[in-house]
């Protein structure tokens, strides 16, 4: 089987589980869920970045250990996933064995190609952040009188101290080459032209150890110094696949990299770099995500409007969460969360139209027929129409989807909820059932039935739970999402005449 690799961010453990997080995490769940029923040998990763000095200052605040901060962190985060139906093949920690193991020896592969070098760091740090600012930078920041950070606006400190370093100046030209070269490297593409404005601005090299602190993987030959956050954190992509024992594992290159707009430098720049120094094979794609307003202001602790799973989670089901979340917003784009938005997505798509045409179909086949499908006769143009619109949905959604394109996606299935909704209204098998056109009627419920199990199929990796009740429904058997597979259920007529259906349960009922 052909591999596919996807990735979320490692999630820094000194912050709670938020809106985020989960969102990243279902996008990746989403291809991940897509590709195993595709027939690919899947690999979804995400996990935890345990590291750093704001970990050991607030474990030392507290009186405990990091990892005993950490531990508490995942915890969380281990038990949130499965409640939001992510189905990922591992959780990297940053603290384990492996991922120390892993990237000490990224460390020494950078080393030994003459890409790392000793020296000495002085410039101001912003330690919320993790960033460095040159005083140039505070100053075109307007930040330099209150030597405060551009990003978060809190008060940077100066820092002076030996460290080891990363020719990244030496990858700017190969960089923007190989980023012109690959024109689907980076996504979207407004985040494309970003990062090569900035690599054409001038890459300086970058501080790659501390030892302000000790709380991380140790520099191999030099302990006093601990890796810093790029080269370990970055390196745990690698290090889930197994490297270095393989040196270039299965499943690598990542195919796609979901990340958010914040960290996009990191992905696209320090990542390549990075991996050309090591002579090692660069990710296919990444992408980066844009951020969430809640009820259209920016979420944070201070105002309180940090919108926690867990609260989510207590009034809506996971997949009507997946669903929104997918929706709503393309992409790639900023977006604002509104509970009413949501209310009036579920109520429009998910019980209107979704709901509405399994409902009714179902109902009417067990009205007209005892729930029994019976033999379809000749066709009409509308119902070649229809299943023209089917079939060109599947292909559209596996393109979509290997474009990110995860709105679209569900808007492409939407359309054809809806054309299957006129095709009641045109047909009118109540009309047939009280001509006595017993053979017409078979035919329209047959296409109903088969057009609502394909549509089914397709909302699957958004929608793993609820598929599993509409598929109930429509082959009378308990259905596990995990285990469909297009190559066995995505043509059109897999169902017989003589196929029974239950009768209608609600899927979507209406929220008020």
């Amino acid at each position: 089987m052909q591999p596919y690799y996807v990735t979320t961010p490692i999630y820094y453990v000194n912050d709670e589980p938020h809106l985020g997080h989960i969102y990243t995490t279902i996008a990746a769940d989403v291809l991940a869920r897509h590709k195993r029923m595709s027939s690919f040998d899947t690999f979804f990763l995400t996990g935890v970045d345990e590291h750093g000095q704001k970990v050991q200052q607030a474990a030392e605040t507290r009186g405990i250990e990091p990892i005993e901060l950490a531990d508490t962190v995942v915890a969380r985060y281990e038990s949130l996933w499965p409640q939001l139906e992510i189905s990922n093949d591992d959780f990297i920690r940053t603290s384990s064995e492996r991922h120390k193991k892993a990237a000490q020896a990224m460390w020494r592969r950078l080393e030994n190609a003459g890409a790392i070098y000793k020296g000495f760091y002085e410039d101001w740090y912003c330690v919320p952040c993790e960033t460095y600012w040159k005083e140039t930078q505070l100053k075109e920041a307007e930040c330099w009188e209150s030597k405060t950070c551009p990003d978060c606006k809190r008060t940077v400190e100066k820092v002076q101290e030996e460290s080891y370093f990363f020719r990244l100046s030496g990858f700017q030209d190969r960089l923007i080459e190989y980023i012109k070269a690959n024109p689907d490297f980076i996504a979207p593409e407004s985040r494309k032209n970003e990062v090569l404005r900035f690599i054409e601005s001038g890459l300086h090299d970058l501080s790659v150890s501390r030892t302000t602190f000790s709380w991380g993987v140790p520099v191999p030959g030099d302990e006093d110094h601990v890796i810093y956050v790029w080269i370990d954190a970055l390196t745990n992509y690698l290090s889930a696949l197994g490297f270095p024992d393989q040196e270039t594992p299965k499943h690598w290159p990542a195919d796609v990299h979901l990340i958010g707009k914040d960290i996009l430098r990191f992905h696209a720049i320090y990542w390549p770099a990075m991996l050309m120094a090591a002579d090692l094979p660069l990710p296919k794609r990444i992408f980066a995500h844009g951020w969430w307003t809640v009820e259209g202001e920016k979420m944070s602790k201070s105002l309180g409007n940090a919108l926690r799973p867990a609260d989510l989670l207590a009034d809506y089901d996971a997949d009507v969460i997946r669903y929104f979340l997918l929706r709503e917003v393309p992409f790639g784009q900023d977006g604002d969360f509104s509970f009413d938005a949501l209310k009036l997505r579920y109520n429009s798509e998910l019980a209107n139209d979704i709901g509405n045409l399994l409902n009714r179909s179902l109902a009417m086949l067990n009205k007209y027929n005892d729930g029994v499908l019976g033999e379809p006769g000749e066709e009409e143009a509308c119902d070649r129409a229809l299943i023209a619109d089917v079939e060109g949905m599947q292909r559209d959604v596996d393109a979509l989807l290997n474009r990110q394109a995860f709105h679209l996606t569900l808007e492409r299935i939407s359309l054809v909820v809806r054309h299957g909704n006129r095709y009641v209204e045109d047909n009118a098998p109540w009309a047939l059932a009280k001509a006595g056109d017993t053979a017409r009627l078979n035919t329209v419920l047959y296409h109903l039935v088969e057009t609502l199990r394909l549509v089914a199929l397709q909302l699957a990796p958004f929608m793993p739970v609820k598929v599993e009740a509409m598929l109930a429904q429509i082959m009378s058997a308990d259905v596990n999402a995990s285990e469909l597979m297009f190559h066995d259920l995505g043509g059109w007529g897999l169902l017989k005449a003589g196929h029974p259906c239950r009768k209608p349960e609600p899927v979507f009922p209406r929220m008020d």
